[in-house]
């Protein structure tokens, strides 16, 4: 493939998207939702170099449903292309969902208030796609990684069987993508960063609505660029991950209640402070750049799961596409899955990926629910119960065809 190069442009907006009412809204456990502890947002990046273009959409929510009919709104109305668009959530879990349930997937329906809710995010977010489109700039790109201890792999053998809980010694990526994007005169204009924990350190009785960790390492980064820099936060292969300190209230066996909002706080703090650390020892900067994007649904046979939250109503199908996404930005690898990713599946692509910066958002595009590695079925886990997905077809589904992707743009 000829490689065509052309000089960056590229823009950013946040929006508020807390709710005016409250009615009707619950988290991701169905509690419902009383009040506001911090706001939360959506995040969009729109980047071009006069040949291709597109955009990454990141929100402080549950998560989306397909967004298929939504990117082809931003198709029809903005002109991007349906398929050079990544909308992601940060799995917020104290906060709502938007979007249809894809059949087959895992996911808390919500009733009429979440769909009024889900067209209020839609408009929002198709209206930041457009601002950000319109203030396009000169830019330029660098890419970084650093490692912060704040994830776990949550799946844990006791004497009543497979639980969740603090296993270290589980397989855990603890690397910290960062993508910098700033202007020719060096002012911030965004930073893209991707970390594997679900974003869960508040527990399902809460009752306020919060950005929990995510939105912690968003304000974070933010505030230290003085809010001229938007951080976009996405999930990496979280499907097995959780936060080192959860469950708000909890003693941690020590004998002294914790305020679940400072834990949250701090272990997004320390998220955000790694970002910030890694970004500011980014030196190599391209102007120009070749963005290559491709998207492609592959079928995996489904099943009913046998372990489900209390209110999700899966619907029997015989199989189910998950979107797989590449976004290439000379050799940064953004890769995308409609899924909860594993930890195993993602160090198998980074192990054939033919680009050492490659990263996995996860939940981009839709969410089906947990997707696990062939061998993560041989333990009855949380996540092995719960998956939508046979055995045997999703992991060589995603890794093959990511890597077929990602060599096609070499």
């Amino acid at each position: 493939m000829r490689i065509v190069r052309g000089p960056l442009r590229a823009a950013a907006i946040k929006m508020d998207i807390t709710p005016d009412d409250l009615s009707g809204l619950t988290n991701l456990w169905g509690t419902p939702l009383e009040g506001v502890h911090d706001p939360i947002f959506l995040r969009v990046l729109v980047v071009e170099n006069g040949i291709q273009i597109a955009a990454i959409v990141a929100a402080d929510l549950v998560e989306f449903g397909d967004t298929q009919p939504l990117r082809q709104r931003i198709e029809n109305e903005i002109g991007i292309p349906a398929s050079h668009i990544l909308i992601t959530a940060s799995h917020d879990h104290s906060a709502p969902r938007a979007g249809q349930v894809t059949p087959g997937a895992t996911a808390q329906v919500g009733g009429p208030a979440t769909l009024s809710y889900t067209d209020f995010v839609y408009d929002k977010l198709v209206e930041a796609v457009r601002q950000a489109k319109a203030a396009l700039q000169p830019a330029r790109v660098g890419v970084g990684s650093g490692e912060v201890d704040v994830n776990t792999n949550r799946d844990v053998y006791t004497p009543q069987g497979w639980k969740l809980g603090t296993n270290p010694d589980g397989p855990s990526d603890k690397t910290v993508w960062v993508i910098k994007f700033e202007s020719l005169a060096g002012e911030p204009i965004a930073i893209l960063m991707n970390y594997a924990v679900h974003s869960v350190a508040i527990g399902p009785q809460n009752r306020l609505i919060t950005g929990d960790m995510a939105g912690a390492a968003e304000r974070t980064v933010e505030e230290f660029f003085q809010n001229k820099s938007v951080a976009l936060w996405t999930m990496g292969a979280a499907g097995d991950q959780n936060p080192r300190f959860m469950d708000g209230g909890t003693s941690l066996n020590v004998g002294v209640p914790i305020d679940p909002y400072a834990m949250m706080e701090a272990q997004g703090r320390l998220v955000g402070g790694e970002v910030i650390r890694v970004a500011n020892q980014i030196e190599r900067m391209a102007e120009k750049v070749q963005i290559s994007i491709e998207e492609r649904i592959v079928f995996c046979p489904a099943k009913v799961p046998e372990n489900q939250h209390s209110g999700m109503m899966v619907e029997h199908v015989d199989s189910i596409k998950i979107r797989l996404a590449v976004i290439l930005l000379n050799h940064i690898a953004i890769t995308g899955v409609s899924g909860e990713v594993v930890t195993n599946i993602y160090q198998h692509l980074r192990r054939l990926s033919p680009f050492t910066d490659t990263l996995m958002i996860t939940i981009a595009n839709d969410r089906i629910g947990y997707i696990l590695d062939d061998a993560g079925y041989d333990t009855p886990t949380f996540a092995a119960m719960a998956t939508p997905l046979q055995r045997g077809h999703a992991e060589a589904a995603i890794v093959n065809g990511l890597v077929e992707m990602l060599e096609n743009n070499l």
